[in-house]
């Protein structure tokens, strides 16, 4: 055991007994309150020791209160961290599957890998990246959410494990303010239908409750040609105040589907640096999607090697039981002990097309059955004809990411004591926790390949006869793997990581000074066993005893061939600041930070363990780190509001790619300027954000890209929110835009600039009944967010993703 860990462990184990020891009292801190401060009085809680007025905090923090949540209409929480500061959220994966990250620091491969998502104060997940499970999968926005609260760098790697880029903690309502409300939304030319329900209050002076959720059905905002959205959750607390602290329970249950919207094929001309992405004949980037009701049903081998159909329908399937508790006292002479505990139960199913390559039908149909091979539609209105000049109408080779998640169940426990000392001309706040968790990871990867139309609005699969008319493809199907990439990814693994994190923190305020700094040591293990990539093994898949085409080519799970993962990592992670307030309405700040980032199950497939002892191998990182400095000025006063912070950041990552099986291990640096400003008269309010970056890649076992920008990182991003209310009328509009970026760390094809403008109108006719319209995309805004290729190919054709073509919703609420 390092000096480092044993110094720690025995601090924490001191200071948790030291409520014994004699001081002066303080106040017991009081329950979260739900109601949203004024501008001027906004107590920070997030990723911080103690809550804080935002001028005294040495931390970049932005908030979301339930109005700024209401009037960003966000078809998923993704689109709603747009709204945030400093946060680039690539929100158009759907409800779920969203790429996340915040200032300076690059999105490399999927989900949010150095930024933590929280509900109420605890992970989501542990990691924000895990491969087809990402934390946003399992978050959903709804009434119950008070506010939301976003942390960029700073305290946030000592107060949360694996966030050294910040964290995004969504708070509920407690029941503090008594009252309800009723909301059905219904989507105007797309398919919605939602039921949001939020009611709470006061059972008795000291017990307050909360409890409501959502459930809607429907197409969902792309045409899949079947109800692609449908599910719902419901959550609750319930809230006992003491004299001296409070104790409140908590659970939710979420069961839903929601469609996965993977890169679409678009055509692209000009050239890589001036391109122009335009839609593929019947096939819109915004609009459609590859899947289809005549592409349901999936037959395959799970991940014991035996048959079974799955539903692709399922797409991102969440199904998530939890229970927990937040605990607060004062326990003996101004010591406070705040407890938070969760348990969850995960699973569920990751289920979406993509598409693994897209030509003419000819060729495609020649590389699956040889020259002369002849394509008929396989099923839907054209089921047994031939395809019509297939030498220029296109089809989709596809890789259906079929992925059942057996099990990311997570338990997680953050336990903290704090006290404030009176020093004379000033106060001292002490903080010291042990935070605990385990996260397990155990999923199968069930791929197979399929030949498919190039169009939305339902397309059909493509059968294929070679020359000599013998069947090559089984409804669409060409391989009981994935054939486009090698016959890869068939893979299993059940892996469990346990962590554990002392920390510690101090905070000096005297007059308008205040100094902090914290210390967080983690230290973890990684245990399990990871199989696969299978080999190919001709089977019987459907048992009728022959041999087709198809299943001559079925990857199977090498089950007698596992691999241990058995390894331990440890880290420090620091963070000090100072905060000046040079008057009541401004103040100035400045901190330095370095949190680290265990890697998880992608890092065990990317040829980083032994495969006999499943320890690490030399040269591998468990744990990638971010250092970080910034600096930057406050100011808040009549009805106005403006932060301004530089940043400096250095991020080590190593990271594994599933769809281009490639490794990579990269140092970027990245500098900027965030702006954040808020003012309001009468009204009449206005909140605008920016985000500068110059990022580039310093080190890399790639040596093409040294010096380049990391791809798909923006120079600027921003946004800007007008709003005005008078009586029973309110109006407002936002504008999020990005600059071009590009699509690889090779610096070639670009992506385009783009803007996407939200508005709404809502009415209150009488009291207590609001009738709101929301459009969302306004415009009908093509604004891609990624792509696979790097360069414009022969046939001009590109993989990318666009966020959501227009969508508006009318939505009545009642309150109570």
């Amino acid at each position: 055991m390092s000096k480092a860990r044993t110094f720690f462990l025995a601090t924490t184990a001191l200071m948790i007994a030291a409520p014994a020891l004699s001081q002066p009292a303080a106040p017991a801190a009081a329950p979260a309150a739900t109601a949203i401060p004024p501008a001027g009085d906004e107590i920070v809680v997030t990723a911080v020791a103690r809550g804080q007025n935002r001028l005294d905090s040495s931390v970049s923090v932005s908030s979301l209160n339930a109005d700024a949540i209401a009037a960003a209409a966000p078809r998923s929480a993704a689109e709603l961290f747009r709204s945030l500061p400093g946060i680039r959220s690539e929100s158009s994966g759907g409800e779920g599957n969203a790429n996340i990250q915040s200032r300076g620091i690059p999105i490399s491969t999927g989900g949010a890998k150095f930024l933590q998502l929280q509900e109420d104060g605890l992970p989501i997940l542990e990691f924000g990246d895990i491969a087809f499970g990402n934390a946003d999968i399992f978050l959903r926005a709804d009434s119950t959410v008070a506010r939301i609260e976003a942390v960029r760098g700073g305290s946030a790697s000592t107060f949360a494990s694996n966030s050294p880029g910040g964290v995004i903690n969504t708070i509920s309502k407690t029941g503090a303010v008594d009252g309800g409300s009723i909301m059905a939304t219904l989507g105007l030319g797309y398919g919605e239908h939602r039921l949001d329900v939020d009611y709470g209050g006061h059972l008795s002076d000291s017990l307050t409750f909360n409890v409501g959720g959502f459930y809607r059905v429907g197409e969902g905002p792309r045409r899949a040609g079947y109800d692609g959205n449908k599910g719902g959750q419901i959550k609750g607390n319930i809230t006992k105040t003491f004299d001296k602290g409070f104790f409140r329970l908590n659970f939710k249950y979420l069961d839903d589907h929601a469609i996965a919207y993977l890169p679409s094929p678009v055509r692209v001309t000009g050239s890589n640096g001036d391109p122009h992405y335009e839609a593929l004949p019947g096939l819109s980037p915004n609009r459609d999607t590859i899947h289809s009701i005549y592409f349901t049903q999936a037959v395959t081998l799970n991940g014991q090697n035996n048959r079974e159909t799955d539903d692709i329908r399922d797409g991102m399937h969440p199904i998530v039981k939890a229970i927990g508790f937040d605990g607060q006292f004062e326990v003996a002479d101004g010591w406070i002990v705040n407890d938070k505990f969760r348990y969850a139960n995960i699973h569920g199913r990751f289920n979406s097309p993509f598409p693994a390559t897209t030509d003419t039908v000819q060729n495609l149909a020649n590389g699956i059955g040889g020259p002369g091979s002849v394509a008929t539609y396989a099923n839907g209105p054209n089921a047994g004809q031939i395809i019509a000049n297939p030498t220029t109408t296109n089809a989709i080779g596809i890789v259906l990411f079929n992925t059942k998640l057996n099990s990311l169940d997570n338990v997680t426990n953050d336990l903290r004591v704090n006290h404030r000392f009176d020093m004379g001309g000033g106060k001292l706040d002490l903080a010291l926790g042990l935070y605990k968790s385990r996260q397990k990871i155990d999923m199968d990867w069930t791929w197979s390949s399929y030949l498919l139309e190039a169009k939305g609005d339902n397309a059909a699969l493509i059968n294929v006869r070679n020359a000599l008319g013998a069947s090559q493809t089984d409804t669409g199907l060409i391989a009981y793997g994935a054939s486009f990439f090698g016959n890869c990814c068939r893979r299993s693994y059940n892996l469990d990581f346990d962590t554990s994190a002392p920390f510690a923190s101090l905070s000096f305020n005297t007059g308008g000074l205040t100094l902090d700094g914290s210390l967080r040591y983690d230290f973890g293990r990684a245990r399990g066993f990871v199989l696969g990539d299978g080999p190919v093994v001709p089977t019987d898949v459907d048992g009728n005893g022959t041999i087709s085409v198809p299943e001559t080519k079925t990857t199977v799970m090498p089950l007698t061939a596992t691999r241990p993962v058995n390894y331990n990592y440890e880290y420090l992670s620091y963070s000090g600041g100072i905060n000046y307030r040079l008057a009541s309405d401004l103040s100035l700040f400045a901190r330095y930070s370095r949190g680290g980032r265990a890697n998880a199950d992608r890092f065990v497939f990317g040829g980083n363990t032994s495969p006999t002892t499943g320890a690490l191998l030399p040269g591998a990182r468990a744990v990638d780190f971010v250092r970080q400095a910034e600096a930057g000025v406050k100011y808040q006063a009549r009805g106005l509001s403006l932060y301004a912070t530089a940043f400096h950041a250095r991020t080590q990552e190593q990271n594994y790619e599933a769809t281009t099986q490639r490794s990579f291990s990269n140092t970027y640096r990245a500098y900027g300027l965030e702006l954040e400003g808020n003012y309001r008269t009468g009204g009449f309010s206005v909140s605008a954000n920016g985000t500068y970056t110059n990022a580039k890649i310093i080190k890399s076992n790639d040596p093409t890209v040294v010096g380049n920008r990391p791809r798909r990182q923006a120079e600027f991003i921003w946004r800007v929110a007008p709003e005005y209310t008078t009586g029973m009328f309110s109006v407002g509009a936002s504008a999020i835009g990005t600059t071009a970026s590009y699509t690889q760390d090779s610096n070639q094809l670009k992506l385009p600039a783009f803007t996407q403008v939200n508005a709404f109108v809502s009415v209150r006719p009488i009291e207590r009944v609001q009738l709101s319209v929301n459009a969302n995309n306004l415009f009908n805004t093509v604004g891609f967010t990624e792509a696979e290729e790097g360069s414009i190919p022969g046939n001009g054709i590109v993989r990318a993703r666009s966020i959501n073509g227009r969508t508006i919703s009318a939505s009545l609420k009642f309150d109570f």
